[in-house]
């Protein structure tokens, strides 16, 4: 087996979300290390500490939106072309304003969520930069 050669950061505070994302990312891309944070805190202090190649990121968070999160990192020029996908429960149109003004690859209801979904995040070279 080869090294890990990304890392995916799930954010997302359910534990049972988080665990049925991990199984989506363990069966379909074996050469990805996959980090989890409850929190957008934590997302920072991974990201600041460790290359994110990917985010996997719930809207409804304890301590924001990833919404807003996401707005936070495409204003940010060493983050600004990780791919997101936004994974909620209930994506709203004004969330998926927000989302698509940050750049987000997918905004995908969480019953929906796929493998699928992932690769094309992966896949995708760049965010695109956000229009002013």
């Amino acid at each position: 087996m080869g090294a890990k050669t990304q890392t995916c950061l799930i954010v997302e505070d359910s534990k049972f979300d988080q665990e049925r994302i991990r199984r989506i990312m363990d069966k379909s891309f074996k050469n990805v290390f996959v980090a989890v944070a409850a929190t957008i805190e934590e997302a920072r202090e991974h990201m600041a500490r460790y290359q994110t190649s990917i985010i996997l990121l719930d809207n409804n968070l304890p301590d924001g939106t990833g919404a807003n999160f996401a707005l936070e990192l495409s204003e940010n020029p060493e983050f600004s072309k990780i791919p997101i996908v936004m994974v909620s429960d209930w994506p709203t149109p004004f969330m998926f304003d927000k989302a698509q003004s940050a750049g987000v690859i997918h905004v995908v209801n969480k019953s929906d969520f796929g493998a699928r979904y992932i690769h094309a995040a992966l896949n995708h070279n760049a965010r695109p930069k956000r229009v002013s």
